[in-house]
C-alpha cells in the first residue's frame, strides 16, 4: 500500500447509501465529470484520513451486478477489474450493503470478491437494521467472506469512522480469483442462503412501516391521488416561496444596473454593461431561487425513497401508452434537465423501451424553461386565489408540467402503435425503506445543481447575451431615420425575416429573434428578450414584463407557453440522443416532431384564445 496516498472505489446496489457514505467521507472536495467517450458520470472526491494519508475516494454507478447489461455497470465492472482504460485499478474495494436487505446485496458482494481484489464489506444503515430487530454477527460474517466487514451509518457524522479506520490502516489480503461462469453464478445464492443462516436473524422480512405506509402510497387509486397531490404542492411551493426571491434578485439588479448607468459615460460600453449584462445575465440569474425551489422538492423525494414506488405505481399506465415504469425516474430526472434524463434510460435493459423513453425525455419540463415560464406567467396571469388557497400562478405552472406528461404520453402511444414489437415487459425493482432525507446530501445535490447553472450562466449564456447585444446595437440607423434605432440592427432585419414563419402562432418579431440563442440553452430566451427590449428602449421602465404585457398580446403569450412545452430541445440534448443512439436518424426524429407538435399546438393555442378574446 503507498504510504502517500490511497486509491478506494466505492460500489454497491442501487438505494444502498454508497452516494451518502460518499458525501459523509468527501464533504464538498468532490468533483463530477463523464468517462472518456461515454456519457457515465465520474464522481470522484478526497479526504485526509487520521494519519495523514490522502485518500482519494472513486463513486461508481450502484448496480446490482457485474454482468452488464448497460454502460454505467459495464464501467463499474471495469473500473473494479483494472480493465477500464486510462483508469488506474483501485488499491481497495468498498462494497456497500444495506444492512437491512442483506438477501439482494450479498449476492453482490461474492461477484466482487470474485475479482481477487482488497476488498472491505461496509455494513450500512445499522441503525435502521437494529429499530427493526435485525441482529447480524458481524465478526461470523467477515470469517466467512475472509474479509473485514465494518458497521456504518452512512447519515451520521461519527457513523464512518470504522470505516475511516479500517481503510486507514493495514491492507487486507486480496482473496483469491474465481472463474466467472454460469455454473460459478449460480452457487452464489446457495452461498447466500448459507451466509444468512449462520450470521443474521430477522424478525420478519419487511418493515412494520414500510408496510403500513406503503398500503396507501401503492394503493391503485389512493397512490396516484397522493402523487399528484405532492407533485401539485411541489409547483405551488415553486411559486409561493421562489418568486419572492426572484423578485428580490430582479430588484436588485435594476437598482445594481441604474447606479452603473449613472457612473459610465454614456456609449456603447455602458449600453452593453445595463442592457446586456444587466438586462440579461441578471434578468436570467433571478429565476435561480425558483429553480432551487424545485430542485429542492425533487431530492427530498429522491432520498425519501418515494421515487421507486411512484415508478411502481405507474407502471401499468405507462405500458399503456408505451412506456415502461422504468422510465419513470429517467423522466422525472428530465424535469431538472433532459441531458441526465436520457442518460439515466441506461437502466433500461430492453432496447425498444429504452429508445422510446429517451424520444419522450425532452417533452418532460426542464429547469430551463421554468425561466421563460416564470417570464411570462408573471406577466400575463395575475396572482388571484383559486378556491380561496391556491395560487392561480402556482396553478398554471402545474398545468403546463402536466402538458408536457401529456405529450410525452401521447407520442409514447403513437410510437407503441407503429412499431413491429407490441410485446409488453414486466418491471422488477427494488423498493427502499423509507427514511428521512439528511440536509446534508439535499444540500450538496442543491449545491451541484446550483453550480451547474450559474456555469451555464456565466459560459453559453453570457456569450450568447453579449452577441445578442451587438446584434441588436449594431449598425446603428441611418440619418434621417424614424423608427427605433434596434429597428436598423442585425437583430430587427433577422427578427422581421423569422417572423414571415412565425407569425402565424402570434409571434412578434422579437420573440421569433429569441428563439434562436434558445436553441443553444432555453434560459437565453429570456436573456435575449431582456437585451432586445432593453436595447430597444421598451424595458426602460417597468422591467422585461412590462415591457412584453405592452408589445405583446395574451393570446401570443399563451402560443409562447404552449410552444416552450414542446418545442425542440437544446442543442447538448440532441448530441446526447445521437451519443446514446448512435443515429443521426434518430436525432432528426426528435427535432422534427417536436417542431411539428409545437407548432401545431401554438397556432390552436394562439386562434382559439384570439376567438374566444
Amino acid at each position: 500500500m503507498s504510504a502517500g496516498s490511497l486509491r478506494i472505489a466505492l460500489v454497491g446496489n442501487p438505494n444502498c447509501g454508497k452516494t451518502a457514505l460518499f458525501n459523509q467521507l468527501t464533504g464538498g472536495r468532490q468533483k463530477v465529470a463523464n468517462y472518456a467517450g461515454v456519457t457515465v458520470e465520474r464522481k470522484e472526491g478526497r479526504f485526509t484520513a487520521p494519519s495523514g494519508r490522502l485518500l482519494h475516494v472513486l463513486d461508481l454507478p450502484g448496480t446490482y451486478s457485474l454482468d452488464a447489461t448497460s454502460p454505467d455497470e459495464q464501467i463499474t465492472h471495469d473500473v473494479c477489474a483494472g480493465l477500464y482504460p486510462g483508469e488506474a485499478p483501485p488499491d481497495l474495494i468498498v462494497c456497500v450493503a444495506d444492512a437491512t436487505n442483506l438477501r439482494l446485496h450479498l449476492r453482490f458482494v461474492l461477484e466482487v470478491k470474485r475479482l481477487g481484489r482488497p476488498m472491505v464489506l461496509a455494513l450500512n444503515m445499522m441503525d435502521a437494521a437494529r429499530r427493526r430487530g435485525i441482529v447480524i454477527d458481524v465478526a461470523e460474517l467477515s470469517r466467512r467472506l475472509g474479509m473485514p466487514v465494518v458497521e456504518t451509518i452512512a447519515v451520521r457524522r461519527e457513523g464512518v469512522k470504522a470505516l475511516v479506520a479500517q481503510v486507514d490502516g493495514a491492507m487486507p489480503e486480496a482473496p483469491p480469483a474465481q472463474p466467472d461462469d454460469a455454473a460459478s453464478r449460480a452457487d452464489l445464492h446457495a452461498q447466500v442462503r448459507e451466509l444468512l443462516a449462520a450470521t443474521v436473524a430477522m424478525p420478519r422480512a419487511t418493515d412494520a412501516v414500510d408496510d403500513a405506509l406503503d398500503r396507501w402510497a401503492l394503493h391503485p387509486v389512493f397512490g396516484l391521488a397522493i402523487l399528484a397531490v405532492v407533485m401539485f404542492l411541489v409547483f405551488q411551493a415553486v411559486y409561493s416561496v421562489g418568486k419572492p426571491m426572484t423578485d428580490a434578485i430582479a430588484d436588485g439588479f435594476d437598482w445594481m444596473g441604474t447606479h452603473v448607468a449613472a457612473w459610465m459615460p454614456a456609449g456603447p460600453l455602458q449600453s452593453l454593461v445595463t442592457d446586456g449584462l444587466f438586462g440579461g445575465i441578471g434578468t436570467v440569474l433571478g429565476f435561480l431561487p425558483e429553480i432551487l425551489v424545485l430542485f429542492l422538492f425533487i431530492l427530498t423525494l429522491e432520498e425519501s425513497g418515494y421515487l421507486p414506488r411512484a415508478a411502481f405505481l405507474l407502471d401499468r399506465w405507462m405500458v399503456a401508452v408505451g412506456l415502461t415504469g422504468r422510465s419513470f425516474i429517467p423522466l422525472l430526472s428530465s424535469f431538472a434537465c433532459a441531458i441526465p434524463g436520457i442518460m439515466g434510460t441506461r437502466s433500461i435493459t430492453d432496447p425498444r423501451d429504452r429508445l422510446a423513453t429517451i424520444l419522450v425525455a425532452p417533452l418532460m419540463t426542464c429547469s430551463a424553461r421554468l425561466p421563460v415560464y416564470a417570464l411570462l406567467i408573471g406577466a400575463f396571469i395575475p396572482s388571484h386565489r383559486v378556491l380561496g388557497v391556491f395560487n392561480l400562478q402556482g396553478v398554471v405552472l402545474f398545468a403546463l408540467y402536466a402538458i408536457g406528461i401529456l405529450g410525452a404520453m401521447l407520442v409514447g402511444y403513437v410510437m407503441k402503435r407503429i412499431r413491429r414489437d407490441k410485446s409488453e415487459h414486466a418491471l422488477l425493482m427494488e423498493l427502499p425503506s423509507y427514511r428521512l432525507p439528511k440536509p446534508r446530501d439535499v444540500a450538496i445535490g442543491l449545491y451541484e445543481r446550483g453550480m451547474i447553472f450559474l456555469k451555464r450562466l456565466t459560459g453559453v449564456i453570457l456569450a450568447l447575451t453579449v452577441i445578442m447585444w451587438f446584434i441588436s446595437t449594431f449598425p446603428g440607423p441611418p440619418p434621417g431615420a424614424t423608427e427605433p434605432a434596434i429597428e436598423y440592427s442585425i437583430a430587427g432585419h433577422l427578427g422581421r425575416a423569422l417572423q414571415h414563419i412565425f407569425a402565424p402562432i402570434g409571434f412578434n418579431w422579437q420573440i421569433s429573434l429569441s428563439l434562436i440563442p434558445a436553441f443553444a440553452a432555453r434560459e437565453t430566451a429570456v436573456a435575449a428578450l431582456a437585451t432586445v427590449y432593453a436595447v430597444g428602449g421598451d424595458a426602460a421602465t417597468g422591467g422585461l414584463g412590462h415591457a412584453l404585457t405592452v408589445n405583446f398580446p395574451l393570446a401570443s403569450a399563451l402560443s409562447l407557453l404552449v410552444w416552450f412545452a414542446f418545442a425542440p430541445q437544446c442543442m447538448s440534448t440532441l448530441a446526447v440522443i445521437r451519443r446514446e443512439t448512435a443515429s443521426w436518424r434518430n436525432v432528426a426524429i426528435s427535432f422534427g416532431y417536436m417542431f411539428a407538435l409545437a407548432y401545431v399546438a401554438s397556432f390552436i393555442t394562439y386562434h382559439v384564445a384570439v376567438w374566444l378574446s
